[in-house]
């Protein structure tokens, strides 16, 4: 009857078993090599630095564009349009002003005379005793020192305003009075200076009838000098007849 028997490698040739047996051992012999390599207890081989030149010849595709370089101007740009811009200060106006407005000149109402009396082209020359040209001359000093000036007549007065306050039975001759001058080219508070002849009382017919003359205020450098003092003097001849 026949028989089976499993081969061992006894059965085997020599040449393979020796085969077997170093490739076996030196399976055994890398795997050492490997585990020690692991475990660093032997130093794995340095390499040498190549010297070799490494040379790119991918060429570069002109569609490509740059890639743009990374600056620090956005983010500065950033930050300061981020930064809240301080708000101004309002503006307050004033409910009141505060320029301090001077007070209405007192103005003075003036009659045309007074007017025509201020117009350059009226002013008289300049006369003996006078200052500036066109300036009214001064003929001595009032009842209390002020100075006296000749008076300039804006209307001469008549012999109707006249007569009516002459003393009877006067005589010829003169009355002179003192009067200060008022708006309006008039006078006012007249006093007596003097007369002739004496106790002819007519100087006090010529301040009685003061009230209705037109004298022009004296002026001084050209301007119209209305509260001084004038001298004013009217002659009587025949009695009817004053100037």
């Amino acid at each position: 009857m026949p028989s089976y028997r499993i081969p061992s490698a006894q059965d085997r040739p020599p040449l393979q078993r020796r085969a077997s047996g170093l490739a076996l051992a030196l399976g055994v012999n890398l795997l050492l090599l490997l585990v020690l390599l692991g475990l660093g207890v032997i130093p794995s081989p340095e390499k040498k630095p190549s010297r070799a030149t490494v040379v790119d010849l991918i060429a570069e595709s002109h569609d490509a564009a740059p890639a743009p370089a990374k600056s620090t101007a956005p983010k500065q740009r950033t930050e300061a349009e981020t930064r809240p811009v301080p708000k101004p200060p309002p503006i307050v106006l004033p409910s009141k002003p505060t320029i301090q407005q001077d007070k209405p000149l007192e103005m003075i109402e003036m009659s045309k005379e007074e007017l025509a009396a201020a117009d350059v082209r009226n002013l008289p020359k300049a006369g003996v005793g006078s200052g500036t040209a066109g300036d009214s001359e001064e003929v001595g000093r009032g009842p209390h020192g002020e100075v006296l000036y000749a008076a300039e007549w804006a209307r001469h007065p008549t012999d109707a305003e006249l007569n009516g306050y002459l003393p009877r039975n006067a005589r010829d001759g003169y009355g002179l009075i003192a009067c200060k001058t008022a708006p309006g080219n008039r006078v006012e508070d007249c006093i007596e200076l003097d007369q002739e002849p004496h106790g002819s009382h007519l100087a006090s017919a010529v301040r009685q009838a003061a009230w209705q003359f037109r004298v022009r205020p004296p002026r001084k450098n050209g301007r119209p000098m209305v509260g001084e003092w004038v001298r004013i003097r009217i002659d009587y001849i025949s009695v009817s007849k004053g100037e």
